[in-house]
């Protein structure tokens, strides 16, 4: 017989799951109907792809194959599901369990991954998009028991309920203060003044309902979650105490009461809550402050003339008045006026930049005492600033190595402080006979034990150490970086823009048979076009100088890592280096490249028209920047495409003395893998350039960094990008470095040490419950103000040679 309830009608079965994944790498309709076949070959997948959409509609049977088998598939056949980011602003997180449960909480959810971070009380999401929402994972927060925001979308209200946080906080303690005070009369000076057990009843359940609240109310959401925190550990503690004592003084037994130990505590987290809050705020200020650079209004040119509008509504195009003393509204290049710019908020570098026509300007920066008339080239989250800010934010919300391990500890530390809590109840009762006192040291123990200070030693470390390298102009786009800079043992160095000021000057002009200065320069300006190659920049500005117009090339094309060729009336020309030409130089040109200079040849048709030198100047601080480098135990390594002979001039003149000459550009990355192959087991190799060229070296490097002075491309590819156009700022990004780590390190032992000590010592009665809340308020703190004083860290002085532009 059958049972009504187990037919299919009445039977709930699970449904499938239907997701819209967003594809990207198909280039025709076959590309989507090859993609389809692959996917509809997976066991319960049918899929559907649109080439129009570039979205793939899947539905998965259930029980049968996961998400990621799903994008593996995908991957497999040549394109690619790229997840989506999301950074969201999670309030309600008390200690670092609380961040570990809301990362595994929300990794539960197909593909996605998560970092959440307790000290900057962020949360970075990478998700697949159409299976999962930024709303989905917004409930999730909530539904553990936090409460979750985009980050950035609503600042103003965040700060502000901050702020609101903070005054309720000032609020508790004052009145967790009068609260607690009568209930220590007769512990302070000998005084006697024992109060009614009813009135401490009174009072004790006042502060253990009221300042309490919100510790229950972190607990009770922790446990809904099915994790543990502090909440649980402090809530625990103190309701113990005061249940106990509460059941003694209603039924009027003769044991002891200890209604002012439950008080106490409560009264010293609260105090600890609002000194750590505040302290972490402080330490969160450095992105702010970068956040707040940019102007409200800008002064734009309209048919109507000179308008003020919201510095927002500028668009790319837009001209712009910047008037003296005000901030720049945002990047453009200087169309006429001449006026000299602040850029120490961006770079460091306090002394101001001139700027005119054709000069670029970044927003944020001051304006010094001229008028500059600008036309915006990036708006919005395009801007320099914009990128800066969102590096630093990165860097700060990421985790470093050394945290990953933290948060395994963290995760199982709250139970294993409440198995030791039971421990010390059964057995001090067993061993000494005394409830009592075996009560009192547990609540001692769960009171000690906070995870908090591990979970904040690194996070605040890093955020500080993040900030103030964005103050002096170094930017780490990772807390991976920011830790390992520090750590490199061999520094691979390119010469033209890092040890050379990469503005090359031609330094002469040798023509052969009949070609004439004018000619040779003339046909290379045209070959050289619109390169941004620094020797191009060189030769064209050369020719400019002397009022030469440049040839008209036809077919002109790049020869990467060689030269360039063309067509000139009906003929072949060329442009490059000797050993592209095949040529090898005499006379004045040949004197030229063994002095160092860099040499260009030009060839047309099978003639050699001549050669043209170019020099480059070394930086001021260079010298001095290889010398602390080496005394940092760093070996520099000179790689670049020049000449041995150029090679070595730089080199001996700055103090290097291995050196890679003639390297192509795409075989720098090479270079770096050799180098890491040559070198000893564990050593980082690093790799420094303009960011320009060397971008496949950076990011082989184990750390790339970029002298790009915040050049589109050093922004997007280098591990730590150098703002100031200073060497010297290399040998700043390894102290800022170096400094960071030893405070992380200080910060890790110290929690380690404080839990190693403090757990023991409640467990065997040396500390009461009151010292216990008194420690375990100020270990967080003390975490926090120690991160703080990474704010004393100061970049190296600019050498008065140095002039920077």
């Amino acid at each position: 017989m059958i049972n009504a309830a187990d037919t299919p009608q009445n039977r709930l079965e699970p449904m499938p799951t239907a997701l819209a994944l967003p594809v990207e790498g198909m280039t025709c309709a076959a590309c989507a109907a090859r993609l389809e076949k692959v996917l509809n070959r997976l066991p319960g997948v049918s899929a559907h792809v649109s080439f129009a959409t570039h979205k793939a509609a899947v539905t998965l049977a259930p029980d049968h194959v996961a998400l990621k088998d799903v994008t593996d598939a995908v991957a497999q056949a040549g394109f690619s599901v790229v997840p989506e980011h999301v950074t969201l602003a999670i309030e309600g997180m008390t200690c670092a369990s609380c961040s570990a449960r809301l990362t595994k909480v929300l990794e539960r959810q197909e593909g996605v991954s998560a970092n959440v971070n307790l000290a900057t009380g962020k949360a970075e999401i990478d998700f697949i998009p159409g299976a999962v929402s930024i709303n989905d994972l917004i409930a999730t927060v909530t539904k553990a028991g936090f409460s979750a925001t985009v980050a950035g979308t609503d600042d103003t209200a965040r700060k502000a309920r901050r702020e609101q946080e903070k005054r309720r906080l000032q609020l508790e303690l004052a009145a967790g203060i009068l609260l607690t005070a009568p209930l220590l009369l007769d512990m302070v000076g000998g005084m006697h003044l024992m109060l009614p057990r009813w009135i401490q009843l009174v009072l004790a359940t006042l502060v253990q309902f009221g300042l309490g609240a919100k510790f229950y109310r972190g607990a009770w959401a922790a446990l809904r979650g099915g994790g543990a925190n502090m909440d649980v550990l402090v809530a625990l503690g103190t309701t113990v105490a005061w249940f106990a004592s509460a059941v003694i003084t209603v039924f009027g037994l003769p044991e002891q009461v200890w209604f002012e130990s439950g008080a106490t505590v409560l009264t010293l987290v609260t105090a600890g809550r609002l000194m750590e809050t505040s302290a972490r705020n402080r330490a969160a200020a450095g992105v702010e402050r970068l956040a707040h650079l940019q102007p409200v209004t800008a002064h734009v040119e309209t048919p109507q003339g000179v308008l003020d509008r919201p510095a927002a509504s500028l668009v790319v195009g837009d001209v712009f008045v910047i008037r003296p003393g005000e901030a720049v509204p945002t990047d453009g290049v200087v169309l006429t006026g001449e006026s000299s710019l602040d850029e120490a908020m961006l770079t460091g570098e306090s002394i101001p930049v001139g700027r005119g026509p054709n000069d670029p300007v970044r927003g944020g920066t001051i304006n010094g005492a001229g008028v500059l008339r600008v036309r915006a080239t990036a708006v919005g989250a395009d801007t320099a600033l914009a990128r800066i800010t969102r590096m630093v934010d990165e860097a700060e919300g990421s985790k470093a190595p050394i945290e990953r391990l933290v948060d395994r500890v963290s995760a199982i530390f709250v139970p294993v402080i409440l198995v030791i809590a039971l421990l010390t109840l059964a057995g001090g009762w067993l061993v000494t006979g005394s409830f009592d006192r075996s009560l009192i040291n547990t609540v001692a123990v769960l009171v000690v034990a906070c995870p908090c200070a591990l979970g904040l030693a690194t996070p605040t470390a890093i955020m500080v150490g993040a900030g103030r390298g964005a103050a002096a102009g170094l930017l780490f786009r990772s807390a991976e970086a920011l830790e390992q800079t520090g750590r490199i043992g061999v520094l691979l160095m390119d010469k033209t823009g890092t040890l050379t000021e990469g503005r090359p000057q031609v330094s002469g002009v040798f023509p052969q048979g009949d070609a004439t200065e004018t000619s040779l320069l003339a046909l290379a300006a045209g070959l050289e076009g619109d390169s941004s190659h620094p020797l191009a920049r060189a030769v064209r500005e050369a020719a400019t100088a002397q009022q030469i117009a440049p040839d008209v090339i036809e077919g002109n094309r790049a020869v990467a890592g060689h030269g360039l060729e063309g067509v000139h009336q009906g003929e072949a020309v060329r442009l490059g280096s000797a050993r592209f030409l095949g040529i090898a130089p005499s006379g004045e040109a040949e004197a030229a490249m063994m002095s160092g200079q860099t040499l260009i040849g030009v060839e047309k048709g099978s003639q050699l028209l001549g050669w043209i030198a170019v020099a480059d100047t070394i930086r001021p601080d260079a010298a001095q920047a290889i010398s602390l480098l080496k005394r940092y135990g760093i070996r520099p390594i000179m790689v670049t495409g020049d000449t041995q002979a150029a090679a070595r001039r730089v080199a001996e003149a700055v103090g290097i003395v291995d050196i890679r000459a003639e390297v192509l550009p795409g075989d720098k990355a090479d270079a770096v893998k050799q180098t890491r192959t040559d070198a000893a087991p564990g050593t980082l190799i690093g790799m420094v350039g303009d960011g320009i060229n060397d971008a496949p070296a950076l990011a082989s490097a184990d750390v790339g960094i970029a002298m790009g002075g915040g050049t589109d491309v050093a922004l997007e590819t280098a591990d730590v990008v150098l703002m100031r156009s200073r060497l010297l700022a290399l040998v700043d990004a390894v102290s800022l470095s170096r400094a960071t780590s030893r405070k992380i390190r200080q910060n890790l032992f110290f929690a380690c040490i404080y839990n190693a000590l403090g757990v023991p010592l409640a467990a065997f009665g040396v500390l009461p419950p009151m010292l216990s809340g008194a420690a375990m308020a100020m270990s967080s703190v003390s975490v926090v103000t120690s991160a703080l004083l990474l704010n004393r860290w100061k970049p190296l002085p600019t050498p008065k040679s140095d002039h920077p532009e």
